[in-house]
């Protein structure tokens, strides 16, 4: 991929990879997020989508048509099966997607330090197609209560949906770098800086 530093960022659900990520593209890192990627696969009249409804049945539709992507998240979270065929639906198209995107963006941006966003890049097992690791990290008792907050849901449901990914502790031993995004918006830009300046060395070195 010529000189480009391809990071990859990950981490749990209500973690804040979001966040991160755009500290991370406002320093100048070019961002493709397997989460919008998945959207466009998933739109209607793709394979993907005609594949979902086949299996799935129009009741994860929208009047409008389109996915509903909450209901078919509840209903996978809840199945491990359902959840493994809806991958199997998805991730290769995804993972098109993503390498037409990643060919585009190191030609146009030959120097860049790319940033890829992969909420689920450990359990899918594609550290591999990344030079380093950027875990986005709070404690699992905060994870909760951020997911309970954010999708207005209740604990056990909330402790579903975390006990269908690999723990967040877990995932730690994954990273090259964690960014604690346990406090505030300040603390977590701080370290997101410091990080730019790392991986800014990082690549200085590996292009000397």
């Amino acid at each position: 991929m010529g000189t480009n530093l391809l990071i990859g960022i990950t981490g749990g659900i209500a973690t804040g990879k979001t966040t991160v990520a755009e500290m991370l593209s406002r320093l100048g890192s070019p961002l493709i997020d397997f989460d919008l990627l998945a959207r466009v696969v998933q739109q209607p009249g793709k394979p993907a989508f005609r594949d979902i409804v086949s299996f799935f049945g129009t009741n994860v539709l929208r009047p409008e048509g389109d996915l509903d992507r909450k209901k078919l998240s509840q209903i996978v979270f809840q199945d491990e099966h359902k959840r493994r065929r809806l991958e199997h639906f998805t991730h290769p198209r995804i993972l098109k997607e993503y390498r037409k995107q990643i060919t585009r963006l190191t030609s146009e941006k030959p120097a860049a330090i790319i940033q890829i966003v992969v909420p689920l890049l450990i359990e899918a097992d594609l550290q591999h197609m990344f030079d380093k690791l950027i875990l986005v990290y709070v404690a699992q008792e905060e994870q909760l209560r951020r997911l309970m907050k954010r999708d207005g849901i209740s604990k056990p449901r909330a402790q579903r949906i975390l006990a269908a990914q690999l723990s967040i502790e877990d995932k730690r031993r994954y990273a090259d770098y964690v960014i604690d995004n346990s406090l505030s918006l300040e603390h977590t830009q701080k370290q997101v800086e410091r990080l730019w300046r790392q991986l800014t060395q990082l690549k200085t070195r590996q292009s000397g």
